[in-house]
């Protein structure tokens, strides 16, 4: 229920009486961690984990490594985690993630193919591995996971956002604008498609339909500003500011 200082009261009330309550041990784990107190997450998770040794716990214990600043710990941890049997993708996605942030993509994109060897049609690994592709300008390999990702789930916002995002990349901008249709039925507020669709709509040379999509994502929603005038000035048919006042006087049009 998002109520984590409620949760780390009624877990630590449960060790005091009963250290040895792995349960408790680890929902004072996760508490902590949405209070971004890393630091504090480390000693009941490490003491969970020693005694399930589940790979849910060891993957909560990774993240607050990472998060503590023992890198190299956590990373040591989840090559543990993803040795285990049965695999667990939340290790292999968080893993990769930890690798990535560190530059090592190749390291990271190993990781995820191996997960998903492992475990085939995990929509999260294939997500992440996409991505990863597409910061490295393999668009015909990100848009082929993504395809499969979809086939797999057709249903997900995310991947559909996703490919057409690939689509727009490639100038496809009539399947992109067909697949940010079907993203946004399932998810009408979702600010940053409606912007990208926006986006793909400019360089369909459909301006007022591109514009008034901007428009939308950006009402009422001030940290999308930035976000759309970039969507606007980037496209070939966007527009170019001058003035602060001319940005809000549009975008309020």
């Amino acid at each position: 229920m998002q109520r984590p200082g409620e949760a780390e009261r009624l877990a630590s009330g449960v060790l005091r009486t009963n250290k040895s309550n792995t349960l408790a041990a680890t929902l004072l784990g996760r508490a902590l961690l949405m209070q971004n107190r890393a630091d504090e997450a480390v000693v009941p998770l490490e003491r969970a984990a020693r005694r399930d040794g589940s790979s849910t716990t060891e993957t909560l214990l990774a993240i607050a490594l990472a998060g503590a600043g023992r890198r190299d710990e956590a990373l040591d941890q989840l090559r543990q985690t993803i040795a285990r049997r049965p695999p667990f993708p939340p290790a292999f996605l968080e893993f990769a993630s930890q690798l990535a942030k560190h530059g090592r993509d190749d390291e990271a994109i190993a990781a995820l193919e191996s997960g998903l060897a492992l475990t085939p049609n995990v929509v999260e690994l294939q997500i992440r591995l996409a991505s990863l592709c597409l910061g490295r300008n393999d668009r015909p390999k990100a848009r082929a996971i993504l395809e499969q990702a979809l086939a797999a789930a057709p249903g997900r916002h995310d991947v559909l956002a996703e490919l057409a995002r690939v689509m727009v990349l490639n100038g496809d901008y009539g399947a992109a604008a067909e697949t940010f249709r079907r993203a946004l039925a399932l998810r009408p507020d979702d600010a940053l498609t409606r912007a990208n669709f926006g986006v793909c709509l400019l360089e369909m040379g459909e301006r007022d339909a591109g514009e008034v999509s901007i428009r939308a994502a950006a009402r009422g929603r001030p940290e999308m500003i930035g976000r759309a005038i970039m969507s606007l000035a980037t496209p070939t048919h966007g527009r170019f500011f001058m003035r602060p006042s001319a940005v809000a006087k549009f975008l309020n049009g």
